[in-house]
């Protein structure tokens, strides 16, 4: 589990400035490790883990986006039924919040999900207690 950067880019909710976020961050050879994109009334919301944050950082803000970054989790878990809702027992048990998730499952064991939760030191302490085995499993 790795305490990371997620990048929260503001876009209007138009047809092309999805891909063009996308080429800005090519041309500055950022490669995308997670997405969730979402919408609300006022925008189109891209979520972006990336291998480098510091390039990144200055290729949005040469870009001219509008974005705020933010500290997630990420965490491996194995790919069989119920992962999720262990770790999300054991978060709720601590009273710690999941605002949201997304993951992904490439063709291997483990998938890896990104956590926006609402004490991230509370949720990795619990979570590193639990991967040594002083926390019980659901």
């Amino acid at each position: 589990m790795n305490e990371i950067t997620q990048f929260c880019i503001g876009l209007q909710d138009e047809p092309g400035l999805l891909a063009k976020l996308c080429g800005t961050l090519r041309a500055g050879e950022v490669n995308i490790r997670a997405l969730f994109v979402s919408d609300d009334p006022d925008c189109c919301w891209v979520n972006l883990v990336v291998d480098d944050e510091a390039v990144a950082d200055r290729v949005l803000r040469n870009g001219g986006y509008n974005f705020f970054t933010e500290r997630v989790l990420s965490i491996g878990l194995q790919d069989r039924p119920g992962e999720l809702e262990r770790v999300a027992r054991q978060l709720s048990d601590a009273q710690v919040n999941i605002n949201y998730v997304y993951g992904s499952s490439p063709a291997s064991t483990e998938f890896n999900l990104i956590l926006n939760v609402s004490d991230v030191e509370r949720a990795r302490q619990v979570l590193d207690e639990t991967k040594t085995g002083t926390l019980s499993e659901a």
